[in-house]
C-alpha cells in the first residue's frame, strides 16, 4: 500500500468518524437528554481530519465552540467527549463544560470555549512555551472566519510574527457567522489569507473540494511550520450543513440559498475522498464499509455507555472550581 493510500485511508476513517458522531449527536439531540448547546460541524470535517493526520501528540491545540471534531481529530476521547455533552461525571471536563467545553491534556488538546476569538491568544501562549522549551511541537489553532473580527486575532498574529512563534493558525472559512454571511461583515474587495499575509506571516488558501489536494497542501504547509519554527495561517473554504447552534437544518430561514446549500452538498468531502479512495487506489467499496462499520459500533458504544454514566454530586460538581 502507497503512503499516499495510507494516508488517504486515514483520512476517510477520521473524517467520517467525526461526521458519524455528529450525525448521532444530531439523531440524539431531541431526547432532551443533552442539556447545552451542540454547535456541528456536519461538512467541515475533511478540515478537521487533514489537519489531525499531521499533528503529534506533542503538539497542542486550542478550539472555540465547534469544537467536537478539532477534539476527536487530536485524538480525544471519544467516550468522554460524549460523556461531557450528557453532563456525566465521566466527561472530559467532568460534566460541567458541555458541548463546548472541551479538554484533553493527554493528547495536547488544551480546551475549546464558547467567546469568540477567546482561545486564540491561549494558542499563542503555548507556541511560546514550546519555543522557550526549544521543542519542535506546534500550537494549533482553530477558529472560524468570525474570529477574524476580533481584536484578539489580530493581537496574537501579530506577537506570533514578532517573535517567530510555532503556530498553526486554522481558519474554516464556512461564509457565515451565525446568521450574517461574510460579504456582511467584511470588505468585499479583500481575502483573509491575504490581508494575514501582510501581518507578516506565511499565509495560505486550500479548497476542500479536493480531499486529496487538500490533504497534499495541507501537509506540506505543516512541513513547513515545524521545521521553520515559524506561524502560518491557512485558510479553509467549507460550508457547515445544519443550523450555527443545534442539530437541524435551517433552511427555511432563508439567509443561504438553496443553490449555495445544495452545491456545497454535492460536493461532500467525504464522497470526495470515497471516490478517490476507489477510483485512484483501487480500494473495494467493501473494505470502505467494514471502516463505516467499526465506525458505528465505536460510535454506538459511546452513547451506550454515556447514558448509563453517573451524574456528578455535589461534591464533584465543586471541586477544581477556582472562581465562585
Amino acid at each position: 500500500m502507497s503512503k499516499d493510500q495510507t494516508m488517504l485511508l486515514e483520512c476517510y476513517a477520521l473524517a467520517s468518524k467525526i461526521r458519524a458522531v455528529e450525525e448521532m449527536i444530531a439523531n440524539e439531540y431531541s431526547n432532551g437528554e443533552m442539556r447545552c448547546p451542540v454547535h456541528l460541524s456536519i461538512g467541515q470535517e475533511l478540515v478537521s481530519a487533514v489537519v489531525g493526520l499531521n499533528q503529534r501528540k506533542d503538539d497542542t491545540a486550542v478550539s472555540s465552540h465547534r469544537a467536537h471534531a478539532h477534539y476527536l481529530a487530536k485524538g480525544g476521547d471519544l467516550k468522554k467527549m460524549i460523556a461531557e455533552i450528557y453532563g456525566k461525571a465521566t466527561g472530559c471536563c467532568k460534566g460541567r463544560g458541555g458541548s463546548m467545553h472541551l479538554i484533553d491534556l493527554k493528547v495536547g488538546f488544551l480546551g475549546s470555549s464558547a467567546i469568540v476569538g477567546n482561545s486564540i491568544p491561549i494558542g499563542v501562549g503555548s507556541g511560546l512555551s514550546h519555543k522557550l522549551n526549544n521543542s519542535d511541537a506546534l500550537s494549533f489553532i482553530f477558529f472560524g472566519d468570525g474570529a477574524i473580527e476580533e481584536g484578539s486575532f489580530y493581537e496574537s498574529v501579530n506577537f506570533s510574527a514578532v517573535h517567530n512563534l510555532p503556530t498553526v493558525y486554522i481558519c474554516e472559512n464556512n461564509l457565515y457567522s451565525v446568521y450574517t454571511r461574510l460579504n456582511q461583515r467584511q470588505p468585499l474587495e479583500r481575502d483573509i489569507y491575504k490581508m494575514v499575509e501582510g501581518m507578516g506571516i506565511i499565509a495560505v488558501k486550500i479548497e476542500t473540494r479536493n480531499a486529496f489536494e487538500c490533504l497534499k497542501s495541507t501537509t506540506e504547509v505543516i512541513n513547513l511550520a515545524r521545521t521553520t519554527k515559524k506561524p502560518v495561517f491557512i485558510e479553509y473554504d467549507t460550508y457547515r450543513w445544519l443550523e450555527h447552534c443545534g442539530p437541524n437544518q435551517d433552511d427555511h430561514l432563508g439567509y443561504r440559498p438553496q443553490s449555495e446549500i445544495s452545491k456545497w452538498k454535492e460536493q461532500d468531502p467525504l464522497l470526495s475522498l470515497k471516490e478517490i479512495l476507489i477510483s485512484n487506489f483501487g480500494v473495494s467499496n467493501a473494505a470502505l464499509e467494514v471502516i463505516q462499520q467499526e465506525i458505528a459500533n465505536e460510535v454506538l458504544e459511546a452513547f451506550l455507555q454515556a447514558k448509563k454514566d453517573e451524574f456528578p454530586n455535589l461534591d464533584q460538581s465543586m471541586s477544581d472550581v477556582y472562581a465562585q
